[in-house]
């Protein structure tokens, strides 16, 4: 890994130097062999930076887990020659049992889990690695359309009955917290499907989870089976430092015939490559704190679908902080029109251009653009034949880094945690009286004076942002002043435009990501030039949100559909689902970051055109 630095100004070397002169690897090697020999009880956080850093600890400043095994698995792995091959092993089993008791092959494999324990599996489609195993679905959310969606694309596909499907299929329940309950959700539902099927799920589903968590609970009841989600039996690892080392992200390599012996042994960087993750460390310290902390990354074309994955890592781990953040900025067209002047002192972009040596430069022109018009600028340049692990692995080292130089915990994410409380609290009030739509925060959505109606498809709810002045007639002249109010005093920096719902095996849904990536870029990069993320919940909520509940500077748009999606013959509605987008709502504004809600009539091609008009007459008042 080939690291080039341009407009370090100020100098970054300080910073790196910090990091070298403190010898973390040597030091964490060292803390890691003690947890691991002699248990956590006698680690004490306040006589050691790395375990505030890297560990859980109680109130009572006692250390509860360690969030190290993202390096220790891949300094063992140099030691461990068998662990490909007894994944391989595990594989086979697990193939074996489906045909004896279905009579069947392998050939579809749903994933379910959310954020960290899912973002890797969409990594890995998106870039290719998947093509030649059983075709992987990504169930990162409790909407009831993302199911029927997968389970329709599934009988498109191989034109089998339901029950022919659900034998060939492997799901996998995944969820590396206690209180995680959108995977059990899915896994009840899925279950529930091949019972009405009258089709035998055990040999059909695993879990990776830790012992007595709501997954544990329900799945053990099922009798499914429990798989250690590390190869060393520990439990060491946070959700997003789960790739590239543990089960969760070995398992859906190994059935697509990934060379896992490669993959890992990919893993364990050597000392030249760790020192270039500090200095990138170093380089990103520097730059925010002088202000510019936009990191737009630009990745080649065959790493495209890591950027998400990256986005994840850096500001789920790095976001926590209202006094100092770090944006990574994807899917997003270099145009130079689009960010301020560097000299401007409101410019607040950097640059990670990642490029793979003998492949063609992407955007290598508008990066030699930047370069020479002055905007900080970082290149990585790995090697030609670089496995996407080793890609991975640096990044978990750029991201110690910087937790290091900011002395912040890494590991840890209180905002969702935040989220998921409120969730399961108007989940709880949902079961009670009868359906979300009864509850007390549905109801002051719903009748909040301050709403506007558009076109008679599109609604605007603006309870949780302040207008500035007398509220204006109309919806996108509301929506304009409150981003007017905002942007003048540069209390937000950046934006979100996320849908409750399904926008990837959906062909409606991904009409309606279309809509929002126009309305991201006329409205929110050329008009106001300040970065927008465009995703779709709850997903998003266990990735990136950390960073927008917990550093802030963010004006969020939540979409929903009010036509909403179920299966009945399982029972399943979308009540959970809506219960997330009100949390996401009332976490935001629990936070005080400001927040609208928009719900669209339905999914049809009117509504869209409506939104689309908002946008188009939302930027025109700006």
């Amino acid at each position: 890994m080939l690291l080039s630095l341009y407009n370090d100004r100020p100098s970054s070397e300080a910073q790196f130097a910090a990091i070298r002169k403190d010898s973390p690897i040597e030091r964490l090697k060292a803390l890691d062999s003690r947890a691991n020999r002699k248990g956590l009880d006698g680690l004490d956080p306040n006589r050691n930076r790395l375990i505030r850093i890297g560990m859980e600890i109680n109130a009572q400043g006692h250390v509860t887990k360690s969030g190290y095994g993202v390096f220790d698995l891949a300094w063992q792995a140099a030691h461990h020659r068998e662990w490909p091959g007894g994944i391989a092993e595990e594989l086979d089993q697990i193939r074996q049992r489906i045909r004896q008791v279905h009579g069947t092959t392998l050939r579809f494999l749903i994933w379910a889990g959310m954020g960290g324990s899912a973002e890797d599996k969409n990594m890995y489609n998106a870039v290719g690695l998947l093509k030649r195993g059983p075709r992987c679905y990504v169930l990162d959310s409790t909407d009831p359309a993302k199911l029927k969606n997968i389970l329709a694309d599934i009988s498109r596909r191989s034109k089998f009955p339901l029950s022919k499907i659900l034998k060939s299929t492997l799901v996998v329940g995944m969820a590396m917290g206690m209180t995680s309950y959108e995977p059990v959700v899915n896994l009840q539902k899925l279950a529930l499907l091949y019972q009405h099927n009258k089709v035998d799920s055990r040999p059909n589903f695993i879990y990776m989870t830790l012992p007595g968590s709501l997954l544990d609970q329900f799945a053990s009841s099922q009798e499914y089976r429990r798989v250690e989600l590390q190869l060393d039996h520990r439990n060491s690892t946070a959700g997003r430092h789960s790739a590239p080392l543990t089960r969760g992200s070995l398992y859906p390599l190994g059935l697509s015939g990934v060379d896992l012996e490669a993959w890992i042994q990919a893993t364990i960087l050597e000392e030249d490559e760790i020192d270039a993750a500090w200095r990138l460390a170093a380089f990103l310290d520097v730059q925010g704190q002088a202000g510019r902390d936009k990191v737009t990354l630009i990745l080649p074309r065959e790493w495209a679908g890591a950027s998400l994955w990256t986005k994840q890592d850096f500001e789920e781990s790095l976001g926590k902080s209202e006094r100092q953040g770090i944006k990574i900025v994807i899917d997003e067209k270099i145009r130079l029109q689009n960010y301020r002047p560097p000299k401007d002192p409101q410019q607040d972009r950097l640059f990670l251009a990642v490029q793979r040596r003998g492949s063609p430069a992407t955007d290598g022109r508008k990066i030699a653009l930047l370069r020479h018009a002055g905007y900080p600028l970082v290149t990585l340049t790995a090697p030609a034949r670089c496995e996407l692990s080793r890609y991975m692995q640096f990044i978990h080292y750029a991201v110690f880094g910087l937790a290091q130089l900011r002395d912040m915990n890494f590991v840890t994410q209180p905002s969702v945690e935040l989220y998921k409380s409120i969730t399961n609290q108007l989940h709880a009030s949902a079961e009670k009286l009868g359906g979300i739509e009864k509850t007390k925060a549905w109801e002051q959505m719903r009748n909040s004076p301050s709403q506007a109606r558009w076109r008679g498809r599109v609604t605007l709810y603006y309870d949780g942002a302040v207008v500035p002045g007398p509220a204006p007639a109309t919806g996108p002249e509301i929506y304009a002043d409150i981003l007017r109010g905002l942007t003048a005093d540069r209390e937000i920096e950046y934006a979100e435009l996320t849908f409750f719902g399904d926008t990837r095996y959906s062909a409606r849904g991904r009409a309606l990501r279309t809509r929002l990536n126009r309305a991201a870029e006329s409205l929110f990069r050329s008009r106001l030039k300040m970065p927008v993320d465009v995703y779709e919940g709850p997903a998003m909520n266990h990735s990136y949100h950390e960073m927008i509940i917990g550093h802030g500077k963010c004006f969020s748009t939540v979409l929903i559909s009010d036509a909403s999606e179920e299966i009945p013959s399982i029972g399943y509605t979308a009540d959970y689902h809506r219960a997330q987008f009100l949390a996401t709502i009332g976490a935001l504004a629990a936070r005080g970051r400001p927040v609208v809600a928009m719900a669209l009539r339905d999914m049809e091609e009117a509504s869209f055109d409506a939104l689309d008009e908002f946008f188009r007459q939302a930027a025109r008042y700006l």
